[in-house]
């Protein structure tokens, strides 16, 4: 069933969702080479915690960790360790926050150093297949037409979707109806409703579709061991358009990027 929220619900979960783009702006600053994945994990609960949020991840379905760190070929679900982060390394790093009884649930693919060219362009297109989605969570559309746009734009490229990992409904649990996949066909799935908060995320591997999962029971690799991209943001519907809830803002102010690839979907300028 989907949970549709109010306007006010909505700001609440714009609350929920900054405080994770906040702390993936302070991740910004920390992440680099020699630093290990664990350490950051340690400054993001902290982070959280001093904002005056819960760690989302922390303990949902036994989760040992604030972040999860996913390294290269890992796909996503990766587990902070004491593993060094090399130059050339690109890192998904995703995080999630509770505040005012609503999750933030959000995740960006960091660049470590200088990166293969052919990496940067899975992530770069990655990225882009994001926004591609968003611009079909409108009023008429369905599920699947998110996914079709995704799916199109990536496997254009030659890249792998992966099938078995999708986004999903948010709210005050971390995964509500409806699922949201990154693949799909026009026209099917559930119909989107004024209110619905959903996040998109797509998983986007470099070579095969295919996934397999570590003994940890957590971490999610490429079955070929070829790179895997992973982004996410938070959007909500409101007056039949996608307004985002989370934003990139904090990491690219932390990087000196400039962009205006959110401005879209957005009524107004963020104040940082």
């Amino acid at each position: 069933m989907i949970i549709q929220k109010t306007r006010e619900e909505i700001e609440l979960m714009r609350q929920s969702a900054l405080i994770v783009s906040k702390t993936l702006g302070m991740i910004a600053t920390e992440i680099k080479p020699g630093v290990t994945t664990l350490h950051l994990d340690k400054l993001a609960e902290q982070f959280i915690r001093d904002h005056g949020a819960v760690p989302g991840f922390l303990g949902l379905y036994d989760c040992p960790s604030t972040l999860l760190t996913s390294v290269n070929e890992q796909v996503v679900h990766g587990l902070p360790t004491n593993r060094p982060i090399e130059e050339g390394d690109i890192v998904s790093v995703d995080c999630g926050a509770i505040l005012n009884e609503y999750y933030g649930d959000h995740a960006y693919t960091f660049e470590i150093g200088e990166v293969a060219e052919e990496t940067k362009k899975l992530l770069k297109v990655t990225k882009e297949s994001l926004y591609v989605g968003i611009r079909e969570f409108k009023a008429g559309n369905r599920v699947e037409d998110v996914g079709s746009a995704i799916q199109k734009y990536t496997e254009s490229f030659g890249y792998g979707v992966v099938r078995e990992l999708v986004g999903h409904g948010l709210g005050k649990k971390m995964h509500e109806d409806p699922e949201m996949p990154n693949y799909g066909k026009r026209g099917r799935g559930k119909l989107f409703v004024e209110g619905m908060v959903v996040a998109i995320e797509p998983m986007i591997n470099m070579g095969t579709k295919n996934i397999k999962q570590l003994k940890d029971g957590w971490t999610i690799v490429t079955a070929d061991r070829k790179p895997s991209a992973h982004f996410e943001h938070d959007v909500a519907l409101v007056d039949g358009k996608p307004e985002l809830l989370s934003t990139y803002a904090y990491i690219y102010k932390a990087l000196g990027i400039e962009s205006d690839e959110e401005n879209e979907f957005r009524k107004q300028p963020l104040v940082l």
